[in-house]
């Protein structure tokens, strides 16, 4: 497998794209004067089409104003246009989620993020330096525990990231306790709590850690804490089903590391290959709604948001970038400071960002993995002039 295949693919896992998409910015956009303000938004939609990106979904909402578009094409084959209504897979978004809930178990005292992973899964991180007796859970989510990240592993690349690979393997159902065992096949990449590096081993653990203190499933327990009181009729933990609620568009992928190479249809597949780490499915309105209530302490009592939103140094994603428990702080060229993350999988590209008083949010998707600058979109929404 290319590296560059690794790297890009990968990411769609990873919240590199949750931070970076580290294309250089455009210059920003002024928007003119009666428009609303997204003026600059929709340019920046616009351009990511240009540069690639088959089609654009976001929706911002600033105050009490919701503003949506969709630009581009949701399926190349028909024609069809993308919808501002669109379901899509939100990849690592889905940390957010799951970084919620076990914060919503500590509040109520049923455990503590500086529990050790042993206390919970013991044996379960072992061998090759790997000691989950020494990582706590609060490492789990900011990234902080050293352990290996099971999406860089080769032969796990060879399998769901190349043409070949993914296409034999798009069905596969893959068990979290399999993607630990890929991770804890290598050696950590630093001793716990020494360093900060993003590995999406953490949240599988984390996901884990969830069932085994409730009993149910993670995804049981984000549906009853977080979907359904928010009533996010859009979102979902889909587990192993391989399709696509409606309505949403087709995702496309390159699955060769280039962007000169043909594009395919990757709309199916079984999304255990992410599972607690990065497979739920929502829209812009609904992340919108998650992130503002969560921001707004609708989800967390005090205590816990404080504990969310302490960050540690994320040099390696994004300079000035920091990462919480779940929640990524960056400050955008204006000055604004903005909460959230972001995150892909096969054929999709997604960010979510709210100002820390929950008034002004973005949600955006891209429906191709090889091109476009979220982090443009972003900047043009929050700082258009």
């Amino acid at each position: 497998m290319g590296e560059d295949m690794t790297a890009r693919v990968r990411t769609t896992l990873v919240a590199a794209t949750a931070v970076a998409l580290s294309v250089a910015l455009a210059a920003p956009a002024v928007a003119a004067p009666g428009t609303g303000g997204h003026d600059a938004t929709r340019r920046a939609m616009e351009a990511a089409v240009a540069d690639g990106v088959p089609g654009v979904t976001a929706a911002a909402r600033d105050g009490h104003r919701p503003w949506s578009e969709a630009v581009g094409a949701g399926d190349l084959r028909t024609g069809e246009p993308r919808s501002e209504r669109d379901r899509y897979r939100v990849g690592s978004i889905t940390k957010t989620f799951v970084a919620t809930v076990l914060l919503q178990l500590e509040a109520e005292g049923r455990l503590s993020l500086d529990d050790t992973v042993d206390t919970w899964l013991p044996g379960v991180v072992e061998g090759n330096g790997n000691d989950g007796g020494r990582i706590t859970l609060r490492q789990l989510l900011n990234h902080t525990s050293g352990l290996y990240d099971y999406t860089a592993d080769e032969e796990f690349g060879r399998a769901h990231f190349t043409e070949d690979g993914f296409f034999e393997h798009r069905y596969d159902t893959v068990t979290p306790r399999e993607l630990v065992e890929i991770a804890t096949a290598h050696e950590p990449d630093f001793a716990p709590g020494t360093d900060w590096n993003y590995s999406n081993t953490n949240y599988i653990l984390a996901g884990m850690v969830i069932e085994e203190v409730t009993g149910r499933p993670y995804g049981d327990e984000v549906r009853s804490r977080v979907i359904e009181p928010l009533k996010l009729r859009a979102t979902s933990v889909p587990g192993t089903r391989v399709s696509m609620p409606r309505p949403s568009s087709r995702a496309y992928s390159k699955l060769a590391g280039t962007e000169a190479g043909p594009t395919y249809d990757v709309t199916r597949l079984n999304p255990s290959i992410a599972g607690s780490a990065g497979e739920m499915i929502s829209s812009s309105a609904d992340l919108n709604r998650f992130y503002t209530a969560l921001l707004r302490g609708r989800l967390l009592p005090a205590e816990q948001m404080a504990e969310m939103t302490t960050t540690v140094p994320a040099e390696k994603v994004e300079k000035g970038a920091g990462y919480g428990l779940g929640l990524i702080k960056r400050e955008l060229d204006c000055g604004v400071t903005v909460w959230g993350h972001g995150g892909g999988i096969h054929g999709s590209s997604s960010e979510a960002v709210v100002t820390k008083d929950g008034r002004h949010a973005l949600a955006l998707n891209f429906n191709g993995d090889w091109s476009g600058d979220g982090k443009a979109v972003i900047e043009a929404e929050f700082c258009p002039e």
